[in-house]
């Protein structure tokens, strides 16, 4: 499973930061693979050549030349490259800089300013979105590559309004205005359902540090929070979690125990069993017997 922004390899990428946040990097070779990605921060891929096919539990994307794709934090998604000609752009969105963008732009916003119901963006199993490269897109990915080679004291200001002019132009061409909802969602600090989160990423190798990110909480609070909703620490839950969906998968499938471990997260088979026997009051090999 690979992390982005924070998995960028020099000898895969180029990246231009925004201070220390991850702005923008591009792949200029991407031989065929697949694997299973995790966005750390929202991200707007641009396909410059070539293809790639995005699965989710809910749907399979194709996205080619001429396509941008924009991806919430915290999606995970396995990705498969399908020719040797990929070559993309991926501009990564630290939370602080949208939300900084948001409000110095508010009047483009109004609709929502007064609207108690609007829908949040908290829903993972709503498509990703899908654009299409307009010309003035296009001449804005051009703009950007002389910035990888170009040395000046001023990059920092350069990019933080690169960053701006790339939310206008997405704005501009989002007709179902799911982007500017994402956007004031995360300005008004709506933060996502714990129960909705922690059932979607319960099996995911995800620390707490990282959840509670993902939740718009610090650790602290995120830890608050989830005691007062479940009336449990996140570690013993996710635990429990993990067993159930390893009892249902002993009980249904004719995966071994090894695999179930290895699937729940136990480096040690062991330590599997003799947390299941703990819960349950026998081995997995009993059950399956």
């Amino acid at each position: 499973m690979i992390r982005v922004p924070s998995l960028i390899h020099a000898g895969e990428f180029q990246s231009l930061k925004i201070q220390d946040m991850t702005f923008v990097a591009y792949r200029n070779q991407d031989p065929p693979l697949k694997n299973e990605v995790f966005f750390e921060e929202h991200a707007m891929i641009f396909v410059l050549e070539g293809e790639k096919r995005f699965t989710l539990p809910s749907q399979t994307i194709h996205v080619r030349k001429g396509n941008v794709v924009f991806i919430p934090r915290g999606y995970y998604l396995m990705q498969e490259t399908i020719d040797s000609s990929y070559r993309s752009l991926v501009f990564f969105f630290n939370e602080k800089l949208l939300k900084e963008f948001v409000s110095q732009h508010l009047e483009l916003f109004e609709e929502y300013q007064s609207n108690q119901t609007q829908q949040g963006m908290w829903d993972n199993a709503s498509p990703l979105l899908v654009l299409e490269i307009t010309e003035s897109l296009d001449k804005f990915t051009e703009s950007i590559f002389p910035y990888f080679h170009y040395e000046t004291q001023y990059l920092n200001h350069f990019l933080r309004l690169k960053l701006q002019e790339l939310l206008l132009h997405i704005l501009e061409i989002d007709y179902s205005k799911q982007f500017k909802s994402i956007l004031f969602s995360l300005y008004k600090g709506e933060k996502p359902d714990l129960a909705f989160l922690m059932n979607s990423y319960y099996l995911k190798p995800l620390s707490l540090e990282e959840l509670s990110r993902l939740s718009g909480r610090s650790l602290s609070a995120f830890k608050r929070d989830f005691q007062h909703e479940f009336n449990t620490t996140p570690a013993h839950w996710i635990k429990n979690k993990r067993l159930e969906y390893a009892f249902l998968q002993i009980e249904k499938t004719d995966k071994n125990v090894s695999e179930i471990s290895m699937e729940i997260g136990y480096e040690s088979v062991s330590h599997f069993i003799k947390a299941f026997k703990e819960k349950y009051g026998h081995t997995p090999s009993a059950l399956k017997r």
